[in-house]
């Protein structure tokens, strides 16, 4: 079995949905994962998506949007929302096009300050050729990591967030944690465009849960 980790990218820049492009437009809003997308029919769809900060604005956008049927929210300032949402013609396409694929995505689905969505597929390695051939012309897909699938590894990764994903990503093929180690947090941060501090305390975070996820067996 086999995965491959995408990029995905609206080839003009733009967001994928109107309620995406309202949300980007929040600078209080800070979007996080998508744990559950789905069809309902071929004219709408429902979400479970994980909010970071904001999440009092968001409700008022999703309130005001004219493609929100109904939604309800949990937390405080950060917190979930599902939403029951219209979709429109590029969602249906790129959503028939997922129910379409012998691929199966892996959950959650990250999304990146840039507005970029990370998926992971998984399937056999047979299902992956030709499996983009189908995909929207407006949509953009970038490979980004593939390899034999191991659910224990990915899951003790997926407890990192897209940013600390990335932070070790950089670290390790610069050659941060070879024996002598090859880079030090000043020349990551130059690299990620951050403060050495800032470095450091990624590390430190990404090294405690991944740590503890190796100790507790998960």
């Amino acid at each position: 079995m086999r995965y491959v980790t995408v990029r995905v990218t609206h080839a003009e820049g733009d967001a994928f949905h109107p309620l995406g492009a309202a949300v980007a437009d929040e600078p209080a809003v800070t979007t996080g994962p998508i744990h559950q997308l789905e069809l309902i029919d071929g004219d709408t769809g429902v979400s479970l998506s994980e909010i970071r900060s904001g999440l009092d604005r968001y409700s008022e956008v999703l309130g005001e949007s004219p493609y929100v049927i109904e939604y309800t929210t949990t937390g405080a300032d950060r917190g979930f929302a599902y939403t029951h949402f219209e979709l429109d013609d590029l969602i249906r396409r790129l959503m028939q096009y997922r129910r379409s694929s012998e691929l199966i995505v892996e959950m959650p689905i990250e999304s990146e300050p840039d507005g970029a969505t990370v998926v992971t597929l998984v399937g056999d390695a047979s299902a992956f050729v030709g499996a983009f051939d189908g995909v929207p012309e407006e949509v953009s897909v970038e490979v980004v990591e593939t390899g034999a699938y191991d659910p224990g590894v990915r899951q003790l990764f997926g407890r990192l967030t897209a940013r600390q994903r990335e932070v070790l990503s950089t670290a390790v093929r610069a050659g941060y944690y070879e024996n002598p180690r090859e880079v030090t947090h000043d020349d990551l941060a130059a690299e990620l465009g951050v403060s050495p501090a800032t470095v450091g305390e990624h590390l430190r975070k990404i090294e405690s849960r991944v740590f503890s996820g190796f100790v507790a067996g998960e």
